[in-house]
């Protein structure tokens, strides 16, 4: 049996007028029978570089009984001029989240997949210790299971409290080796009980986080990732999806 972890998360490619742009992760959230792509708000805009997508594409298995058989699945970005996803803040600022609602109709009549709930967010933050084990499950620099089209998965460990927001901001530190392709990866922790998915679902990967003074020549880097808190999720999944 395959695990039901990798599962939840696919790759994201990301498209412009002129073609292939960028390869990054992305993973599933269910609630209320709504079906929601969860990814870094940076992979679908990011003006700072210059990306500027107009539609992103991911993998569909078909054949539960067979995952080397998939489709890809194109997503729009933009609907009458408008963007489709959804992004937020909070106090801290802009976080670097994002969440497109998907239409299951238009999906192959058969998908295999897992997807996260609310039941899998973590409720008390302060019951999740510095230096616990935690998994980042993605495609660094695109790399993956390409026969099977699944994702890898890299050990890393809460390197900040997780109880309290680093710096003021919405994300909690994680020191694991991370690369490119990773962004919008779960950050999940393994949790107890007969749920067929057991797995707590503490954040987001973001990005790969350095010192600004640091010598690149004779300081190595840190090492360390940013990981938002996932339960910025249940608000930006509440209510209405944009208009047709």
């Amino acid at each position: 049996m395959i695990e039901t972890l990798l599962l939840t998360t696919t790759r994201v490619l990301t498209f412009g007028p002129q073609g292939p742009l960028t390869t990054a992760s992305g993973f599933f959230f269910e609630r209320d029978g709504r079906l929601f792509l969860v990814t870094s708000r940076h992979v679908l805009i990011d003006a700072p570089s210059g990306h500027f997508p107009d539609r992103i594409e991911i993998e569909l298995h078909t054949d539960p009984a067979n995952l080397t058989r998939s489709v890809p699945f194109s997503l729009p970005l933009y609907r009458a001029g408008k963007a489709v996803w959804r992004q937020g803040s909070d106090a801290g600022g802009e976080i670097d989240m994002a969440v497109i609602e998907i239409d299951r109709a238009a999906w192959p009549a058969t998908v295999a997949m897992w997807c996260f709930t609310s039941a899998h967010l973590q409720g008390r933050l302060e019951d999740v210790e510095v230096g616990s084990s935690v998994l980042i499950v993605g495609f660094p620099l695109g790399f993956h299971d390409t026969l099977h089209h699944l994702p890898v998965v890299r050990q890393a460990i809460i390197a900040s409290s997780f109880g309290l927001r680093f710096q003021g901001r919405g994300y909690f530190l994680t020191d694991g080796r991370t690369h490119r392709g990773t962004s919008g990866a779960p950050v999940v922790m393994r949790a107890d009980g007969a749920d067929p998915l057991p797995w707590k679902l503490l954040g987001v990967h973001s990005a790969r986080m350095d010192m600004g003074g640091r010598d690149l020549r004779l300081d190595e880097s840190l090492g360390l990732n940013c990981a938002w808190y996932a339960d910025m999720l249940m608000t930006l999944t509440e209510g209405p999806g944009p208009s047709p």
